[in-house]
């Protein structure tokens, strides 16, 4: 796939005005950080000799006056080159790819539906998203967005001082698209495991035990029930999502990812938590070229990635029909 978008000449001049602004950054920043250490060097030269004029310091002080105004200016430079990079370049690709992609790195998801998808019971106090892609596959329509979601707690020692901590609720993605039918009830799949590789982030996750109404759901694949806990407000309903068919698709799309994924199903929708650390729109480090074969790989294999979810769990099948 990366290696069709380049041949086009609309492309082709995108990518190279961004490479020509790299350049200019990269050279901007290798101009301040020598500045920068001349002027820390001039400055500790002279304050060994302490009897000397207090002048004697004033070149090493223009030095790094100098530095500093040329990181005022590479700060909004790079941040021009950054939305360059998703407003043009990475639209443009996704667009030439996926005609039904929608790309928007400025709209995330809302907060109000990060916690309408039960995945999470703390409340954020500090919540972010970004990153907005919004896409269908046949006739399933879907959305993904990064999503920074943390909370904060206070607390005060015996001298009275008042210290805050903060705590990671999410980082990551979160994907939903629709499904076969109007649920009744709501059902959570969480990883069963929660001393292994999730632990990271699923202690701060829903506990699903304590969803209103919810009652342990043991299905019939041991596996399924190995790898993950489901709990449902409604038995009969979480049996008719979780086919065997469904637990199979699930379990292959858990063996996929790095760390093991929640989902819920809720008001017609399925929600995946997909814990990450990357941020996967973001343009390569300065110091490697956009021309680069793997500079805008990261983005296109989460789009790619999240199409075949809408394969792997059958989800057009479902879509037809609820139809």
């Amino acid at each position: 796939m990366t290696a069709d978008f380049r041949n086009g000449p609309a492309l082709q001049g995108i990518l190279q005005h961004l490479e020509d602004e790299r350049k200019i950054l990269t050279a901007a920043r290798r101009k301040a950080i020598s500045c920068f250490v001349f002027g820390v060097f001039l400055t500790i030269a002279v304050s060994f000799f302490s009897l000397l004029p207090i002048w004697f310091y004033i070149p090493g002080i223009a030095v790094l006056l100098y530095t500093l105004n040329l990181y005022l200016k590479i700060a909004p430079a790079y941040l021009d080159y950054r939305v360059n990079f998703k407003s043009r370049l990475l639209k443009a690709i996704l667009k030439s790819n996926y005609q039904d992609i929608t790309f928007e790195p400025d709209d995330g998801l809302p907060e109000d539906e990060f916690m309408a998808c039960q995945l999470f019971t703390e409340a954020p106090d500090k919540y972010s998203s970004k990153n907005s892609v919004t896409g269908s596959l046949a006739k399933t329509r879907f959305y993904f967005s990064e999503v920074n979601a943390s909370y904060k707690t206070e607390s005060t020692d015996v001298k009275d001082n008042r210290a805050e901590k903060w705590h990671e609720i999410f980082k990551g993605i979160i994907f939903t698209a629709d499904f076969n039918k109007n649920f009744n009830g709501i059902t959570m799949i969480s990883p069963e495991n929660i001393g292994s590789k999730l632990v990271g982030w699923f202690t701060k996750a829903l506990p699903i035990s304590n969803l209103s109404g919810s009652k342990l759901v043991v299905l019939e694949d041991p596996e399924f029930n190995k790898t993950f806990t489901t709990h449902s407000t409604d038995q009969i309903e979480a049996r008719h999502i979780l086919t065997p068919a469904m637990m199979n698709r699930i379990l292959f799309l858990n063996k996929k990812t790095k760390s093991a994924v929640m989902l819920s199903f809720i008001a017609s929708r399925l929600y995946i938590a997909f814990p990450l650390e990357s941020n996967y729109f973001e343009p390569p480090p300065l110091s490697k070229s956009i021309l680069g074969p793997s500079s805008i790989d990261q983005g296109l294999y989460i789009v790619q990635f999240m199409y075949d979810i809408i394969n792997e769990l059958d989800l057009n099948t479902k879509i037809r029909d609820k139809n």
